[in-house]
């Protein structure tokens, strides 16, 4: 923020999910601190770092969203600046494009504010409706399984480093993951348009980075699932499930009838997640992908959480060419 000058607001949505007659969104207000990531300079990288980590949120801020329709949904921003809004709303798949996305707008509710405010207060929105013609969803991490993070090194030095010292434009997926990506979401018919959802114990601060990284690599568009910055550094919290699979269940509530694939990688708590998601929802789970991460110890670990393990087909990969042909094999592609 300027000494003399307060920036304007912004409001931030994150793609987020719903179905024909539920709502659901999650965003941030904020102060717009112009952050360019197009920029390449080591300064500008470094400057960028500092003002997704140093935000300025506004709280306790009523906000609405204004579907197509003309149906308006209110929610409040909390002390961080968040907000969500999880309604019940009518006939929502007369609102999808032909990509099954409902598009709408995000705005302050109180336009007496003496602040300026970005788009003249018409901040665009979307939520994903799962077309008919999917066969199963993929629920898929994004650190060290379609993006070298290191997430999982201690104190978590790795994912500052590559964050702060690599734009979005120059992060590099692993090799062959959009090809696969894209084939699970066509699906086996080609365009089954099976929703891809991006799950990841990053914080919310890091949602465009990622967003943009997604898009500049060509995978296919689907919701971003972060966590606050908040609980980023906390490894295990005391009886309380990890907000990734909070994430995950939610998912699987949401769409009942919809079975879905997990991908994650051996070098976190992804495998242990996984397997007792798919204990519960035996029925739902199609195939479990993890990507072996260069731990012999941390392979050894999650290979014996899945000794004996019949439940659920999983493959541990080292490459998105063994999961393309596994996946041939199920006829998930």
């Amino acid at each position: 923020m300027s000494l003399f000058k307060k920036d304007p607001l912004q409001i931030i949505t994150f793609d987020a999910y719903g179905t024909n007659t539920h709502f659901y969104l999650r965003g941030r207000a904020l102060e717009d601190e112009s952050i360019n990531l197009d920029r390449r300079n080591i300064f500008s990288l470094l400057k960028n770092m500092w003002k997704r980590l140093e935000t300025d949120e506004v709280k306790n801020t009523e906000i609405e969203v204004r579907l197509p329709n003309g149906v308006i949904l209110k929610s409040k921003t909390d002390k961080h600046g968040y907000f969500k809004v999880n309604e019940k709303v009518e006939d929502l798949y007369k609102l999808i494009n032909d990509e099954g996305w409902v598009n709408f707008e995000v705005a302050y509710a109180d336009t007496s504010i003496k602040r300026v405010i970005q788009l003249k207060n018409r901040f665009p929105g979307k939520i994903l409706i799962p077309s008919n013609k999917a066969n199963f969803g993929v629920i898929t991490d994004i650190d060290d399984t379609i993006l070298q993070t290191g997430v999982v090194s201690i104190l978590k030095w790795r994912v500052l480093v590559n964050t702060v010292f690599k734009s979005a434009k120059k992060r590099l997926p692993l090799k062959g993951a959009p090809n696969l990506y894209n084939l699970l979401h066509r699906g086996i018919s080609g365009e089954n348009t099976n929703p891809i959802f991006y799950v990841s114990h990053s914080p919310w601060n890091l949602y465009r980075y990622l967003e943009l990284f997604l898009r500049q690599n060509d995978f296919p568009k689907g919701p971003v699932l972060l966590r606050t910055f908040q609980t980023f550094f906390i490894r295990k919290t005391d009886g309380h499930q990890p907000q990734k699979q909070i994430e995950i269940l939610n998912l699987l509530k949401t769409y009942p009838k919809l079975p879905f694939i997990l991908i994650g990688d051996s070098g976190e708590h992804d495998a242990d997640i996984y397997k007792e998601i798919a204990e519960l929802y035996p029925d739902r789970i199609l195939a479990i992908y993890l990507r072996s991460v260069n731990s012999r110890k941390r392979m050894l670990r999650v290979k014996g959480v899945y000794d004996n393990y019949k439940t659920t087909p999983v493959l541990f990969v080292e490459d998105s060419d063994q999961a393309i042909e596994h996946a041939k094999k199920m006829k998930f592609i």
